[in-house]
């Protein structure tokens, strides 16, 4: 298999993985960017409260939130940094108690974000969270 055949696949399979269904974590939501003056990863942590259909609420108005909201609507309760997404992870689930992420699979997910947005930071490429 050529490389560019391998990167076609692996891309298919992710984009098909992005997709599914996930329910929201409880301890909130993180809007990942990078901050590249500083040269730094950020993750800025939302509350998230989440109405009896399973939909997002504004911590404030308690009104349902758009997939397309604003987040600068909303007050961020912490903002993590790190240079590296090992420096981030082991910030934000080692050193915060208690951990803003109560699920498994929204712990796996900020890993590989943090990865990503890594790895756009060292190439000077665009980061765009999944």
């Amino acid at each position: 298999m050529t490389q560019t055949n391998l990167q076609t696949n692996l891309s298919t399979i992710d984009n098909e993985l992005s997709k599914r269904h996930i329910n929201l974590d409880e301890g909130g939501y993180f809007i990942i960017y990078l901050d590249r003056e500083e040269e730094l990863i950020c993750a800025k942590h939302y509350n998230n409260l989440v109405d009896e259909e399973g939909f997002a609420l504004h911590p404030v108005t308690g009104e349902r939130l758009s997939a397309k909201c604003n987040s600068q609507d909303q007050l961020a309760t912490h903002v993590y940094s790190g240079r590296t997404a090992k420096e981030l992870c082991v910030q934000l689930f080692e050193q915060t108690e208690p951990c803003p992420v109560t699920q498994f699979n929204h712990a796996a997910y900020l890993g590989r974000e943090f990865i990503r947005a890594e790895m756009a930071l060292v190439q000077g490429s665009k980061y765009v969270q999944d």
